[in-house]
Order: C-alpha cells, then structure tokens, then sequence
C-alpha cells in the first residue's frame, strides 16, 4: 500500500488537479499539509513531556497540570505549524504535490 498516494488522494478530495481546480486543491493540499505537522509537532511534544527527571513528580505534577500542559502543547503546535517553523508541511506539500502532478500528467 502507498501511503503517499492515499495521503494525496485524501488531502485532495479523490481529485486529480485541473486548470479550473488546481489552485483550489494546492489550498486544501497546503492545509492539510499544516494540519499534519501541527499534529506531529503535538505528539512529539508529548512524548517530551512523558520523559521527566527522577522525583519531578512533587509539587507540579496533577490532572491540572496535565491538561495546562496539553493545551500548551497543542497551541505551539498550532503556531508553529502556521508560521512553518519545522517546515515539515512545506516539505510534505511539495512532496504531495509532485506526485499529484506526476499521477495526473499536468503540471500544476
């Protein structure tokens, strides 16, 4: 199984870019491309967080804490994707899209 390809064909609507859509697609191709990395961002940040030093489990530690974390986490994500401070989407957008183009025999 391609998983590129599925992830092309999912980000894309099941829909080879046209003249009259290509430019509607690079918008939902670059969203999902952002969308992505700000998910990837997220759980590699909390993976992070799971790795804490011996005995930092006493004063700051709790469900409180937890979700204040969780939600800070989601929001740099979320900022850091729209700014492309990794540049993974723009890496995956260019990457998608190539191949969306090599499938469909257009340049766009």
């Amino acid at each position: 199984m391609d998983i590129a390809a599925t992830t092309a064909t999912l980000a894309l609507g099941a829909q080879a870019p046209s003249e009259k859509n290509g430019l509607a697609d690079k918008t939902k191709l670059s969203a999902a491309a952002k969308q992505f990395e700000a998910i990837f961002v997220r759980q590699m940040l909390a993976e992070a967080r799971k790795a804490k030093p011996a005995g930092e489990d006493s004063l700051f530690s709790g469900q409180a804490m937890d979700t204040f974390n969780q939600m800070q986490d989601e929001r740099f994500a979320a900022i850091a994707s729209e700014r492309g401070a990794f540049g993974l989407a723009k890496a995956i957008e260019a990457q998608l899209s190539a191949q969306v183009t090599n499938a469909s025999g257009t340049k766009g």
